[in-house]
């Protein structure tokens, strides 16, 4: 969460997800194939969060793992400058280790963007 309330989208990408990355989110279903293809919605002030300041994990915990992957059942908010929030929403991750690094796969989520 350290890159993404730096805003530092290059970090985001690079730290954050193995490509390709698929999210389930408000009924549709996201591919982004390479680190170029994401874009936050967040980061760029979009819908539900035009006020977004900074995003805080609520919890994560692993539901089930092996050797190579965790699934991860996580909640986090985000909040405006003023420390009130904008909302809170779950999620499902899905983490992989590949290329020596664990890093998103992919994730569904409740979090309108």
């Amino acid at each position: 969460m350290k890159a993404m309330n730096a805003e530092d989208i290059e970090d985001v990408r690079r730290r954050w997800f193995h490509f390709p990355h698929v999210r389930f989110q408000a009924g549709k279903v996201f591919v982004w194939n390479a680190p170029d293809d994401f874009q936050s919605p967040v980061l760029a002030r979009q819908g539900e969060a035009k006020d977004w300041a900074q995003t805080e994990w609520d919890y994560a915990e692993p539901i089930d793992f092996g050797p190579e992957k965790v699934h991860f059942r996580a909640q986090f908010t985000r909040y405006r400058a003023d420390g009130s929030v904008i909302g809170s929403y779950k999620s499902l991750y899905i983490v992989v280790q590949k290329d020596g690094r664990w890093a998103i796969q992919g994730r569904s989520t409740w979090a309108v963007e």
